[in-house]
């Protein structure tokens, strides 16, 4: 489902197109410089430098949970209240694989350090992990949300902010649901809330004894234009999946997360009970990804007071590799919406660091709520979710659309 409207270009810098379709908003920010400074997409194409790994002061630790072990990469130690940003990759990839370009940009090191950082690999998929034994039931995804406390548990979070792409996406929201006084906020990139259909899961099955399991993965991650057109990058990620990941492993991850079952969320008031996520909500999708229809249908489902749906420009299926100085900014404002990090340096002033107030058109966009300062490193803050209006542009909602 595609927005429709006609674009108002505002000279004073915010651009707003308000129309109404199933309760989104659509807001479009043209720049001529991207708001942080980026690697140039030839150039990301043209190294293998995502795929490096700076592991310095990460620590590995292997986790006893109920459904077996968990392989877990943390930096730093809980600070204050403030909560861990937990992170869960996509099928066919593990946490280097899907974070490391984003995790070691530059602008996103600088919020990280004000964070502990914590990367679970999905049981199996880590680097040098060995075969499951013949027989090994692999953890449904219910199973795998509900490993996460033990890892909340073990390093001793009172509570995070997830960040999830695709599988990992639907992991953390399943999480946020079972446990919702665990999750802070979180980030679904590529969430499709939706199981499988008999067709759907035939149609798998077809490309299973067609294709070798890295290219069926790799048209999960990638749209069939990316899949033609973005030839190195695919490559990259072709090779590093087949040779990376363990194929046994990986083929039962992709058999468990194609048979997982519709994500039980509804929008508050359209069903009697429904569930919903109750923490801050940012949905990111590419505006060329296989998943957008998906993340689409995510949205509608959600609370729109505390909502925030974020449509990547010039992106495809993994916008935390193709454009993480974007992500990072629209994650900077997304913290500072719920009260973190109310101050932050800005390299591109000379005054150094810059307070929340003084916003770029995106987080002037937004319906965040910022706490005052004081609960930066106080007590866990309360984000109330409201909306503001910008005169002559009507009212904005939490849940709208963005194009960076």
């Amino acid at each position: 489902m595609k927005v429709l409207g006609h674009k108002i270009e505002l000279l004073t810098g915010l651009l707003l197109h308000d129309v109404t379709m199933a309760g989104l908003q659509e807001l479009r920010f043209p720049e001529e410089k991207p708001l942080l400074r980026g690697q140039d997409a030839a150039e990301l194409e043209n190294s293998d430098t995502f795929l490096l790994a700076v592991d310095t002061d990460w620590k590995e630790h292997d986790i006893e949970t109920p459904y077996g072990l968990l392989h877990v990469v943390i930096r730093g130690s809980p600070k204050g209240n403030r909560p861990a940003i937990l992170t869960y990759h996509d099928v066919g990839l593990n946490h280097k694989l899907c974070f490391n370009t984003f995790f070691n940009f530059e602008d996103m090191q600088e919020i990280t350090k004000h964070f502990v950082v914590c990367h679970v690999d999905a049981p199996g998929q880590q680097v040098g992990a060995s075969q499951f034994p013949q027989g090994y039931q692999f953890p449904s995804m219910e199973q795998l949300a509900a490993m996460l406390p033990s890892v909340v548990q073990h390093f001793g979070f009172k509570y995070v902010i997830g960040i999830g792409v695709g599988a990992g996406a639907y992991v953390l929201a399943k999480f946020a649901l079972i446990f919702p006084d665990l999750v802070e906020g979180l980030v679904l990139m590529n969430i499709d809330p939706n199981g499988k259909g008999w067709i759907d899961w035939a149609a798998t099955k077809l490309s299973g004894l067609t294709s070798t399991l890295p290219d069926t993965v790799l048209s999960h991650l990638f749209s069939q234009e990316e899949l033609v057109n973005n030839t190195e990058l695919v490559q990259s990620y072709r090779q590093q999946i087949g040779n990376v990941v363990n194929q046994a492993n990986l083929q039962l991850f992709w058999n468990m997360y194609n048979s997982r079952r519709d994500l039980d969320i509804n929008r508050p008031g359209t069903v009697p009970n429904a569930k919903t996520l109750r923490c801050p909500v940012m949905l990111v999708v590419g505006d060329n990804a296989p998943a957008e229809d998906g993340v689409v249908e995510c949205n509608s489902k959600l609370d729109p007071t505390t909502t925030t749906f974020l449509k990547m420009a010039d992106s495809g299926g993994l916008p935390q590799v193709t454009q993480p100085g974007k992500l990072t900014e629209a994650f900077k404002y997304f913290l500072q919406g719920m009260g973190y990090i109310a101050y932050l340096k800005d390299r591109r002033l000379s005054g150094g660091a810059v307070p929340s107030a003084s916003m770029t058109r995106l987080a002037r966009s937004r319906t965040a709520s910022l706490t005052s300062a004081s609960s930066v490193d106080g007590s866990r803050p309360q984000a109330c979710t409201h909306s503001e209006s910008s005169e002559g542009l009507g009212q904005v909602n939490h849940t709208m659309e963005v194009s960076c």
